[in-house]
């Protein structure tokens, strides 16, 4: 067939008929290919007079470009239409009842706050709870930190840009500004505990700019070290669930407490294997103190009356130790993998009758 229009005419009836690209890319090439129909009519350019080529090659180009063109359209309407096709078969009815098999999971860390709210509700704590975003009196000043302390430096704090006063707000570098807060609107005797994020200019592998703490507060008249260390000693046995699990307290120095101390618990790691219990090593797992007079000082409590103890310890820690989890950045990474293998079930809630982690 020597003629360019009805050979395009048959062309672009079989690339209307096409039902996949497979079928459109086959089309093509049997016209525009190295072998196709318009090729071969390209070849016969050359045994042509001059003046035949130039109007012949131009009736053949006019062509391909139809041709070029209805192979564009019709390559976006299959695609279209694949999309469209795939959605459809896999669309979620979200108006009918949720399938058996689409278990949501509950992240560690939202395990390990329930498990340490449980463990703590049984000793008789409550929760409480503060905003983000703090001032300098709540989280430094009220705490007994100096002026020049490393913490209030823009290296290790989020601060905000500075007001038309010269004060600046802060992202809280831990949860006691809520000890703070608590103290100042809640009359002794105060038992309470203090989950939530917390966000400091650190990033590493052991680090991350945010972070959850659990904080402990209680003032009474009568409390001393020793009820500090009898809490302390109940909840690690409680929350690691080993009744005999090795405690040590050694001295540290924090501001906000004094005396201040380090909380340890025993481990081996024989054959390369971290386990918590009797062994020939310790691992750190939280702070503690009895409350700086200056501290209930300047939340109005009378520290000649009154006194406490606090604690602090990280969530993210503690979940790694117990769980196994040997990477605190995975917490962060919103893997839906990792999240199924370390997750929980939603209705296995943490209770001390009923079990921590099931």
């Amino acid at each position: 067939m020597d003629n360019p229009e009805q050979l395009g005419e048959a062309v672009l009836a079989e690339i209307a008929a096409v039902a996949d690209l497979d079928a459109l890319d086959r089309a093509r090439v049997g016209a525009l290919g190295k072998k196709g129909s318009f090729t071969a009519l390209m070849k016969t350019l050359g045994s042509l007079a001059p003046e035949e080529r130039k109007a012949f090659g131009a009736r053949i180009n006019g062509v391909k470009d139809r041709l070029e063109a209805a192979i564009e359209a019709r390559k976006t309407a299959l695609e279209s239409a694949a999309i469209d096709a795939r959605l459809g078969a896999e669309r979620i009815d979200v108006t009918l009842s949720p399938r058996p098999e689409a278990e949501g999971r509950v992240h560690p860390i939202s395990q390990t706050i329930e498990e340490v709210t449980a463990i703590f509700a049984e000793m008789g704590f409550t929760v409480a709870e503060g905003p983000d975003i703090e001032d300098d009196f709540h989280n430094f000043t009220a705490l007994n930190f100096p002026p020049d302390h490393p913490a209030r430096q823009m290296h290790d704090t989020f601060f905000f840009p500075e007001k038309a006063d010269g004060s600046r707000m802060l992202l809280r570098t831990h949860t006691s500004p809520v000890q703070v807060r608590t103290m100042q609107s809640v009359k002794p005797p105060i038992r309470v505990i203090i989950p939530g994020r917390t966000f400091r200019c650190d990033s590493d592998m052991t680090h991350t700019p945010m972070f959850h703490q659990v904080e402990g507060l209680v003032v009474d008249t009568v409390t001393h070290f020793g009820h500090l260390k009898g809490c302390l000693i109940d909840f690690v046995r409680a929350f690691f669930e080993i009744e005999d699990v090795p405690v040590r307290f050694r001295p540290s120095f924090f501001p906000f407490t004094e005396p201040s101390a380090e909380v340890d618990i025993g481990c081996s790691r024989e054959g390369g294997e971290l386990r918590i219990g009797h062994g020939a090593g310790w691992l750190e797992i939280l702070g503690c103190g009895m409350v700086h007079p200056n501290v209930l000082r300047n939340c109005g409590i009378d520290p000649e009356h009154y006194q406490g103890f606090a604690f602090g310890m990280g969530v993210e820690r503690l979940a790694m130790l117990k769980y196994g989890i040997p990477d605190l950045r995975t917490f962060f990474e919103s893997d839906l993998r990792w999240l199924r293998h370390y997750g929980f079930l939603p209705l296995d809630v943490p209770t001390m009758a009923g079990g921590l982690a099931r």
